[in-house]
């Protein structure tokens, strides 16, 4: 593993042109794109594919292509996951992902953050996990950015950004996402 590459998991700043970086990335974006071109009747191929996209959980993901992500292998799902149509994923960082967790259309969570300092800016970046519990339910339109924790039993409303940690059995929605009211049902 390059130093580069354990800089960026350990969510230090890193050279985002390291040659190690470069060929994940596009091992992954290979991948997306293949499993972009399966059929619905594809079950077998696309199976295939999300075992070797995600360094967890790919035999039991439920996707609707398309999906996009930096590298994958930093995507850690748990049990029976479901993406729908055009999510993105920038894991630069850890991605985990709790059982039974349910992503509306065009959801998109961010590692992957930028200094302030825009001469540093030109050559570094670093990234921030992110954590989101089982039985999460995330609205179409809705981003997650760095650093995020979603505690198991949330639901987030559709189109929101989610700026900060939200705690379990929530329902939390708006830009920026905040706790409306506790899941009592």
């Amino acid at each position: 593993m390059s130093r580069e590459k354990e800089k960026m998991l350990a969510g230090e700043l890193y050279d985002p042109l390291d040659p190690e970086l470069g060929q994940a990335r596009t091992r992954a974006r290979e991948l997306c794109l293949d499993l972009n071109a399966t059929r619905e009747a594809d079950i077998e191929p696309r199976r295939t594919i999300l075992k070797q996209l995600f360094g967890q959980g790919g035999e039991s993901v439920w996707m609707q292509p398309p999906f996009f992500c930096d590298y994958g292998s930093n995507i850690l799902l748990g049990e029976r996951v479901f993406f729908n149509f055009n999510c993105v994923v920038l894991d630069v960082c850890e991605v985990k992902i709790g059982d039974f967790t349910l992503f509306g259309p065009a959801v998109q969570i961010y590692t992957a953050t930028h200094p302030m300092n825009a001469e540093l800016r030109r050559t570094q970046e670093f990234a921030k996990p992110i954590e989101i519990g089982s039985d999460v339910w995330v609205g179409g339109g809705a981003i997650i950015c760095p650093g995020v924790n979603i505690g198991s039993n949330a639901v987030i409303g559709a189109g929101s950004v989610v700026t900060r940690d939200i705690p379990e059995n929530v329902f939390a929605a708006g830009n920026p996402c905040r706790v409306l009211r506790a899941i009592t049902e």
